[in-house]
Protein backbone atom coordinates (compact mmCIF):
# COMPACT_ATOMS: atom_id res chain seq x y z
CA UNK A 1 0.00 0.00 0.00
CA UNK A 2 1.33 3.37 -0.92
CA UNK A 3 2.29 5.63 2.01
CA UNK A 4 0.43 8.99 2.34
CA UNK A 5 2.34 12.08 3.11
CA UNK A 6 1.03 13.58 6.02
CA UNK A 7 0.13 17.40 6.25
CA UNK A 8 2.22 18.01 9.17
CA UNK A 9 5.35 15.74 8.53
CA UNK A 10 7.49 17.28 11.73
CA UNK A 11 6.88 15.87 15.09
CA UNK A 12 8.35 18.05 17.98
CA UNK A 13 10.80 16.28 19.72
CA UNK A 14 10.46 15.11 23.29
CA UNK A 15 12.81 16.77 25.83
CA UNK A 16 13.45 16.71 29.43
CA UNK A 17 11.43 20.08 30.01
CA UNK A 18 8.03 20.76 29.18
CA UNK A 19 7.63 23.66 26.66
CA UNK A 20 5.46 25.11 29.40
CA UNK A 21 7.93 24.51 31.97
CA UNK A 22 5.59 23.61 34.79
CA UNK A 23 8.93 23.86 37.38
CA UNK A 24 9.66 27.38 37.27
CA UNK A 25 13.10 26.34 39.58
CA UNK A 26 14.02 24.50 35.75
CA UNK A 27 15.10 27.41 33.29
CA UNK A 28 12.82 27.99 30.34
CA UNK A 29 13.37 25.51 27.45
CA UNK A 30 15.53 26.86 24.47
CA UNK A 31 13.23 26.37 21.48
CA UNK A 32 14.38 26.39 18.14
CA UNK A 33 11.34 24.86 16.53
CA UNK A 34 9.86 27.77 14.92
CA UNK A 35 9.84 31.16 14.90
CA UNK A 36 6.27 31.26 15.79
CA UNK A 37 7.44 30.28 19.20
CA UNK A 38 8.77 34.12 19.68
CA UNK A 39 6.78 36.39 21.12
CA UNK A 40 6.28 40.01 19.63
CA UNK A 41 9.01 42.74 19.66
CA UNK A 42 9.04 45.42 22.48
CA UNK A 43 8.69 48.62 19.61
CA UNK A 44 5.27 46.41 18.28
CA UNK A 45 3.44 45.82 21.72
CA UNK A 46 4.25 49.41 22.33
CA UNK A 47 2.43 50.54 19.08
CA UNK A 48 0.01 48.80 19.81
CA UNK A 49 -0.73 49.97 23.18
CA UNK A 50 -0.25 53.21 21.52
CA UNK A 51 -2.72 52.99 19.40
CA UNK A 52 -5.36 51.58 21.68
CA UNK A 53 -5.60 55.44 23.17
CA UNK A 54 -8.93 57.21 22.14
CA UNK A 55 -11.44 56.25 19.45
CA UNK A 56 -11.09 56.47 15.86
CA UNK A 57 -13.85 54.88 12.85
CA UNK A 58 -13.69 51.17 12.53
CA UNK A 59 -13.07 48.38 9.90
CA UNK A 60 -9.65 50.43 8.29
CA UNK A 61 -11.26 53.70 8.05
CA UNK A 62 -8.81 55.60 10.47
CA UNK A 63 -6.13 57.78 9.93
CA UNK A 64 -3.21 55.00 11.25
CA UNK A 65 -4.62 52.42 8.86
CA UNK A 66 -4.08 55.02 5.99
CA UNK A 67 -0.95 56.09 7.17
CA UNK A 68 0.01 52.22 7.14
CA UNK A 69 -1.00 51.84 3.88
CA UNK A 70 1.07 54.42 2.18
CA UNK A 71 4.47 53.51 4.36
CA UNK A 72 3.96 49.78 2.51
CA UNK A 73 3.88 51.98 -0.86
CA UNK A 74 7.14 53.66 0.32
CA UNK A 75 8.76 50.82 1.13
CA UNK A 76 7.72 48.99 -2.02
CA UNK A 77 8.57 52.54 -4.24
CA UNK A 78 5.54 51.94 -5.82
CA UNK A 79 1.23 52.70 -5.68
CA UNK A 80 -0.24 49.80 -4.53
CA UNK A 81 -3.47 48.27 -2.94
CA UNK A 82 -2.68 47.37 0.50
CA UNK A 83 -4.88 45.14 2.88
CA UNK A 84 -4.54 43.78 6.51
CA UNK A 85 -4.94 40.32 7.67
CA UNK A 86 -4.00 39.25 11.14
CA UNK A 87 -2.69 35.54 9.48
CA UNK A 88 -0.43 34.24 6.82
CA UNK A 89 -3.22 31.08 5.97
CA UNK A 90 -6.09 34.03 5.68
CA UNK A 91 -3.31 36.53 3.42
CA UNK A 92 -2.67 33.71 1.09
CA UNK A 93 -5.88 31.95 0.72
CA UNK A 94 -7.36 35.45 0.07
CA UNK A 95 -4.95 36.24 -2.34
CA UNK A 96 -5.24 32.84 -3.58
CA UNK A 97 -8.86 33.40 -4.99
CA UNK A 98 -8.42 37.09 -6.15
CA UNK A 99 -6.15 35.35 -8.86
CA UNK A 100 -7.49 32.30 -9.30
CA UNK A 101 -11.12 31.31 -10.19
CA UNK A 102 -12.66 28.44 -9.02
CA UNK A 103 -12.35 26.50 -12.39
CA UNK A 104 -9.08 27.15 -12.34
CA UNK A 105 -5.72 26.18 -11.30
CA UNK A 106 -2.78 27.56 -9.57
CA UNK A 107 0.71 26.09 -9.70
CA UNK A 108 3.17 26.08 -6.78
CA UNK A 109 6.03 23.87 -5.22
CA UNK A 110 4.86 20.57 -3.60
CA UNK A 111 6.45 21.41 -0.17
CA UNK A 112 4.68 25.39 -0.69
CA UNK A 113 2.60 26.19 2.29
CA UNK A 114 0.02 26.82 0.75
CA UNK A 115 -0.20 23.08 -0.59
CA UNK A 116 1.19 21.57 2.07
CA UNK A 117 -0.18 23.20 5.49
CA UNK A 118 -3.01 25.38 5.19
CA UNK A 119 -5.82 22.92 5.02
CA UNK A 120 -7.13 23.67 1.72
CA UNK A 121 -7.75 27.08 2.99
CA UNK A 122 -6.88 29.01 -0.64
CA UNK A 123 -9.28 25.82 -2.36
CA UNK A 124 -11.67 27.04 0.36
CA UNK A 125 -11.38 30.61 -0.38
CA UNK A 126 -11.18 30.66 -4.31
CA UNK A 127 -14.50 28.44 -4.15
CA UNK A 128 -12.70 24.95 -5.62
CA UNK A 129 -9.34 26.35 -7.58
CA UNK A 130 -7.08 23.51 -7.83
CA UNK A 131 -3.68 23.58 -6.33
CA UNK A 132 -0.72 21.89 -8.24
CA UNK A 133 1.65 21.16 -6.39
CA UNK A 134 5.39 20.71 -8.33
CA UNK A 135 8.63 19.29 -7.56
CA UNK A 136 11.82 21.06 -8.01
CA UNK A 137 15.41 21.03 -6.35
CA UNK A 138 15.61 23.11 -3.10
CA UNK A 139 12.01 24.20 -2.38
CA UNK A 140 11.49 25.98 -5.70
CA UNK A 141 10.16 25.33 -8.97
CA UNK A 142 11.62 25.79 -12.59
CA UNK A 143 10.03 28.39 -14.94
CA UNK A 144 10.37 25.27 -17.46
CA UNK A 145 8.44 23.18 -15.44
CA UNK A 146 5.52 25.84 -14.59
CA UNK A 147 5.53 26.01 -18.55
CA UNK A 148 4.65 22.47 -18.97
CA UNK A 149 1.86 21.97 -16.16
CA UNK A 150 0.12 25.17 -17.37
CA UNK A 151 0.21 24.07 -21.07
CA UNK A 152 -1.31 20.53 -19.97
CA UNK A 153 -4.31 20.47 -20.98
CA UNK A 154 -5.01 24.03 -22.01
CA UNK A 155 -7.73 24.36 -23.63
CA UNK A 156 -9.17 21.20 -22.75
CA UNK A 157 -12.67 21.98 -20.67
CA UNK A 158 -11.70 18.44 -19.43
CA UNK A 159 -8.42 20.00 -17.53
CA UNK A 160 -8.55 23.02 -14.48
CA UNK A 161 -7.00 25.77 -16.49
CA UNK A 162 -3.46 27.05 -14.76
CA UNK A 163 -4.87 30.71 -13.72
CA UNK A 164 -1.64 31.76 -11.17
CA UNK A 165 1.79 30.74 -9.74
CA UNK A 166 2.38 30.81 -6.60
CA UNK A 167 6.12 31.23 -5.16
CA UNK A 168 7.56 30.99 -1.51
CA UNK A 169 10.04 33.36 0.16
CA UNK A 170 12.05 32.23 2.11
CA UNK A 171 10.89 28.56 -0.10
CA UNK A 172 10.11 25.70 2.86
CA UNK A 173 13.52 24.50 2.87
CA UNK A 174 14.70 27.24 3.62
CA UNK A 175 16.34 28.69 0.73
CA UNK A 176 15.56 32.26 -1.28
CA UNK A 177 15.07 32.38 -4.62
CA UNK A 178 17.15 34.96 -6.51
CA UNK A 179 15.77 37.97 -8.42
CA UNK A 180 16.74 36.38 -11.59
CA UNK A 181 14.98 32.85 -10.98
CA UNK A 182 11.39 34.85 -9.95
CA UNK A 183 12.08 37.49 -13.01
CA UNK A 184 12.03 33.93 -15.42
CA UNK A 185 9.38 32.52 -13.54
CA UNK A 186 7.14 36.03 -14.18
CA UNK A 187 8.37 35.94 -17.68
CA UNK A 188 6.77 32.72 -18.19
CA UNK A 189 3.58 34.02 -16.37
CA UNK A 190 3.31 37.28 -18.86
CA UNK A 191 4.11 34.67 -21.66
CA UNK A 192 0.87 32.95 -20.62
CA UNK A 193 -0.77 35.04 -19.06
CA UNK A 194 -1.05 33.94 -15.86
CA UNK A 195 -1.10 36.15 -12.23
CA UNK A 196 2.08 36.09 -9.86
CA UNK A 197 1.69 35.00 -6.14
CA UNK A 198 4.31 35.42 -3.61
CA UNK A 199 3.88 33.87 0.10
CA UNK A 200 6.13 36.03 1.39
CA UNK A 201 5.69 34.88 5.31
CA UNK A 202 9.33 35.53 5.69
CA UNK A 203 10.26 37.90 3.08
CA UNK A 204 11.96 39.94 5.44
CA UNK A 205 14.33 37.11 6.01
CA UNK A 206 14.74 36.43 2.12
CA UNK A 207 15.52 40.04 1.73
CA UNK A 208 18.27 40.59 4.41
CA UNK A 209 20.20 37.49 2.74
CA UNK A 210 19.61 38.58 -1.07
CA UNK A 211 20.34 42.18 0.03
CA UNK A 212 18.98 44.04 -2.34
CA UNK A 213 15.44 46.20 -2.49
CA UNK A 214 11.98 45.20 -1.86
CA UNK A 215 10.80 46.28 -4.99
CA UNK A 216 13.46 44.44 -6.84
CA UNK A 217 12.32 41.09 -5.02
CA UNK A 218 8.76 41.92 -5.71
CA UNK A 219 7.05 43.50 -8.62
CA UNK A 220 9.83 44.36 -10.41
CA UNK A 221 10.56 40.81 -10.92
CA UNK A 222 7.26 40.06 -12.05
CA UNK A 223 5.11 39.28 -8.66
CA UNK A 224 1.29 40.45 -9.00
CA UNK A 225 0.35 40.05 -5.83
CA UNK A 226 2.39 39.61 -2.36
CA UNK A 227 1.41 38.27 1.02
CA UNK A 228 3.86 40.39 3.34
CA UNK A 229 4.61 39.28 6.21
CA UNK A 230 4.92 40.29 10.06
CA UNK A 231 4.05 38.08 12.37
CA UNK A 232 6.85 35.62 12.24
CA UNK A 233 9.26 38.45 12.47
CA UNK A 234 7.94 40.24 15.47
CA UNK A 235 4.80 41.34 15.11
CA UNK A 236 2.11 39.55 16.89
CA UNK A 237 -0.78 39.39 14.54
CA UNK A 238 0.55 40.97 11.25
CA UNK A 239 0.52 40.22 7.79
CA UNK A 240 -0.60 42.63 4.76
CA UNK A 241 -1.54 41.30 0.95
CA UNK A 242 0.10 43.89 -1.56
CA UNK A 243 -1.88 44.18 -4.87
CA UNK A 244 0.91 45.74 -7.15
CA UNK A 245 -0.85 44.89 -10.38
CA UNK A 246 -3.76 47.59 -11.20
CA UNK A 247 -5.93 45.19 -12.38
CA UNK A 248 -6.09 43.16 -10.28
CA UNK A 249 -7.64 43.63 -6.46
CA UNK A 250 -10.55 45.67 -6.82
CA UNK A 251 -12.91 43.01 -5.01
CA UNK A 252 -10.59 42.12 -2.39
CA UNK A 253 -12.22 43.98 0.37
CA UNK A 254 -15.42 42.07 -0.34
CA UNK A 255 -13.39 38.83 -0.47
CA UNK A 256 -12.28 40.19 2.99
CA UNK A 257 -14.93 40.99 4.53
CA UNK A 258 -16.88 37.56 3.16
CA UNK A 259 -14.29 35.92 4.94
CA UNK A 260 -14.13 37.49 8.27
CA UNK A 261 -11.09 39.42 7.90
CA UNK A 262 -11.47 43.11 7.99
CA UNK A 263 -11.15 43.85 12.00
CA UNK A 264 -13.83 46.12 13.39
CA UNK A 265 -10.70 47.62 15.44
CA UNK A 266 -8.40 47.63 12.57
CA UNK A 267 -6.19 50.11 14.17
CA UNK A 268 -4.72 47.84 16.70
CA UNK A 269 -3.34 45.64 13.95
CA UNK A 270 -2.09 48.51 11.50
CA UNK A 271 -0.34 50.11 13.91
CA UNK A 272 2.07 46.99 14.06
CA UNK A 273 2.89 48.28 10.49
CA UNK A 274 3.87 51.46 11.24
CA UNK A 275 6.11 50.17 14.02
CA UNK A 276 7.41 47.47 12.04
CA UNK A 277 8.65 49.14 9.25
CA UNK A 278 9.71 52.34 11.53
CA UNK A 279 13.54 52.68 11.48
CA UNK A 280 14.35 49.46 9.59
CA UNK A 281 13.44 47.49 12.50
CA UNK A 282 11.73 44.93 9.90
CA UNK A 283 15.16 44.12 8.31
CA UNK A 284 17.14 44.65 12.06
CA UNK A 285 15.00 41.63 13.51
CA UNK A 286 15.55 39.33 10.11
CA UNK A 287 18.82 39.97 9.98
CA UNK A 288 19.52 39.06 13.78
CA UNK A 289 17.57 36.00 12.91
CA UNK A 290 19.26 34.99 9.97
CA UNK A 291 22.67 35.84 11.91
CA UNK A 292 21.79 33.18 14.69
CA UNK A 293 20.75 30.72 11.52
CA UNK A 294 23.74 31.09 10.20
CA UNK A 295 25.88 30.67 13.30
CA UNK A 296 24.15 27.78 14.23
CA UNK A 297 25.17 26.30 10.61
CA UNK A 298 28.76 27.01 10.59
CA UNK A 299 28.96 25.70 14.07
CA UNK A 300 27.20 22.31 13.44
CA UNK A 301 29.07 21.49 10.08
CA UNK A 302 32.85 22.90 12.24
CA UNK A 303 31.31 19.64 14.47
CA UNK A 304 30.82 17.53 10.99
CA UNK A 305 27.14 17.57 11.14
CA UNK A 306 26.00 17.76 7.35
CA UNK A 307 23.35 20.41 6.75
CA UNK A 308 21.31 20.36 4.19
CA UNK A 309 20.46 22.94 1.35
CA UNK A 310 21.62 26.54 1.81
CA UNK A 311 21.01 28.50 4.57
CA UNK A 312 19.89 31.84 2.97
CA UNK A 313 17.55 32.86 6.17
CA UNK A 314 16.54 31.66 9.72
CA UNK A 315 15.82 27.97 8.79
CA UNK A 316 18.37 25.17 8.79
CA UNK A 317 17.89 21.55 7.95
CA UNK A 318 20.63 19.70 9.48
CA UNK A 319 20.96 15.96 9.73
CA UNK A 320 21.96 15.14 13.32
CA UNK A 321 23.77 11.89 14.60
CA UNK A 322 21.00 10.01 16.55
CA UNK A 323 23.33 10.51 19.90
CA UNK A 324 23.79 14.29 19.38
CA UNK A 325 20.04 14.87 18.91
CA UNK A 326 19.56 12.73 22.02
CA UNK A 327 21.89 14.64 23.90
CA UNK A 328 19.91 17.89 22.66
CA UNK A 329 16.72 16.60 23.40
CA UNK A 330 17.65 15.78 27.33
CA UNK A 331 19.29 19.38 27.35
CA UNK A 332 15.80 20.90 26.73
CA UNK A 333 16.75 22.23 23.52
CA UNK A 334 13.05 22.34 21.51
CA UNK A 335 13.53 21.79 17.50
CA UNK A 336 11.01 19.10 14.97
CA UNK A 337 12.30 16.13 14.61
CA UNK A 338 11.56 14.16 11.59
CA UNK A 339 12.83 11.02 11.70
CA UNK A 340 15.98 8.97 10.76
CA UNK A 341 17.37 9.19 6.81
CA UNK A 342 18.79 5.96 5.83
CA UNK A 343 22.07 6.39 7.56
CA UNK A 344 19.80 6.66 10.88
CA UNK A 345 20.79 10.08 11.52
CA UNK A 346 17.82 12.52 12.06
CA UNK A 347 16.29 15.21 9.64
CA UNK A 348 15.80 17.65 11.73
CA UNK A 349 14.73 21.66 11.26
CA UNK A 350 16.31 23.98 13.56
CA UNK A 351 14.62 28.10 13.22
CA UNK A 352 15.21 31.23 15.07
CA UNK A 353 13.42 34.19 15.88
CA UNK A 354 14.47 37.74 15.89
CA UNK A 355 14.69 37.76 19.41
CA UNK A 356 16.54 34.23 19.75
CA UNK A 357 19.37 35.01 22.28
CA UNK A 358 23.09 34.05 20.80
CA UNK A 359 23.82 32.10 24.20
CA UNK A 360 21.19 29.62 23.15
CA UNK A 361 23.19 29.07 20.04
CA UNK A 362 26.25 28.77 22.24
CA UNK A 363 24.68 26.79 24.35
CA UNK A 364 23.23 24.53 21.39
CA UNK A 365 26.38 24.09 19.94
CA UNK A 366 28.46 23.76 23.09
CA UNK A 367 25.81 20.01 23.85
CA UNK A 368 26.22 19.74 20.53
CA UNK A 369 29.96 18.99 20.84
CA UNK A 370 29.24 17.01 23.17
CA UNK A 371 27.60 14.02 21.45
CA UNK A 372 29.75 14.47 18.24
CA UNK A 373 31.02 11.81 16.52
Amino acid sequence: MASIRTARPFTLSPSTSSPTNPNPKEPPPMNFASDNTAGAHPDIMAAIVAANDGRTMPYGHDDGTEAARQRVCEVFETEAKVFFVPTGTAANGLAVASITPSWGALVCHETAHIFDHEGNGPVMYSGGARLIGLAGADGKIAPDAVEAATLEGRGDEHYSQVRAVSVTQLTEKGTAYRVDEIAAIGDVCRKHGLALHMDGARFANALAGLNCSPADMSWKAGVDVLSFGGTKNGALALEAVVVFNPALGDEFLYRQKRAGHVLSKMRLMTAQMAAYLADGLWLENARHSNAMAKKLADGLKDLGVEIVGAVDGNQVFPRLPAPMAEALKAKGFLFYDRGPDEEGRRKTRLVTAFNTPEDDVDAFLATAATAAV
